[in-house]
């Protein structure tokens, strides 16, 4: 019987039970208002990513037939490098803002790569220039470049805002934990640049992609989809 039993628990067949994922209720907040203080540019269903280690999640290259994804080393070419930030505080909500010329549009923290910039030190560079924020560590990030492209307004903008035309943006996306007290955070940055920002609010998933720039909601159910299993 105990060789039975022996073959039977190291047999393939003898798998562990699955744990279903639970998307947590939608909580909707009231917005905080920074009234001394401002704020910068930026916006599931697929399947989650299980995390290898505390610092970087890996993805399947199932991912790369979505027109919003691509599995690369390198961005593709006429796109701008821009790091994303989905940063999330000990409730798991994650931080929003509002932008100051579009009051209406609400988004993740982002901003380009220098040249030569590793993107792990563009993120938490952008998120102190973004929000002021020193007090955060990254847990995870995308490891493929995701893009969207720019509506006709938007690119004819920022050609004359950047003196370059972009197709759109190509961005590697992080997740970070938030270790401070909210009134760290203000969206006056670290003064090294102009405040983008207005109103903040940490909110749930589904609030941030329903609140985003249509042209970023793609790029946003991605991002959340893979980050999932840190957000319950």
């Amino acid at each position: 019987m105990d060789i039975c039993r022996f073959a039977l628990l190291n047999s393939p067949l003898h798998l562990p039970p699955l744990t279903n994922l639970i998307r947590p209720p939608v909580l909707f907040q009231s917005f905080q208002t920074c009234p001394p203080k401002l704020t910068k540019f930026s916006h599931l269903p697929l399947l989650p990513q299980k995390p290898i280690n505390h610092t970087r999640l890996l993805c399947t290259s199932s991912h790369t037939s979505s027109p919003s994804s691509s599995s690369m080393e390198a961005p593709p070419q006429g796109y701008r490098r821009n790091v994303g930030l989905c940063l999330i505080n000990d409730s798991k909500k994650i931080f929003a803002a509002s932008r100051l010329d579009i009051p209406t549009a609400w988004q993740m923290p982002q901003g380009g790569i220098d040249e030569a910039e590793d993107p792990r030190t563009a993120a938490m560079r952008e998120l102190r220039e973004e929000t002021g924020v020193n007090s955060a560590e990254i847990l995870a990030e995308v490891p493929y470049w995701l893009t969207y492209d720019f509506p006709p307004e938007v690119r004819a903008k920022l050609q004359q805002q950047w003196g370059s035309d972009w197709k759109g943006q190509a961005q590697k996306w992080f997740l970070l934990k938030f270790t401070g007290k909210d009134e760290e955070i203000n969206l006056l940055g670290d003064g090294s640049e102009k405040p983008e920002f207005g109103e903040w609010s940490w909110m749930a998933a589904e609030q941030i992609i329903d609140l985003a720039v249509d042209f970023k909601k793609p790029v946003y159910k991605e991002v959340l989809a893979v980050f999932a299993p840190y957000l319950q």
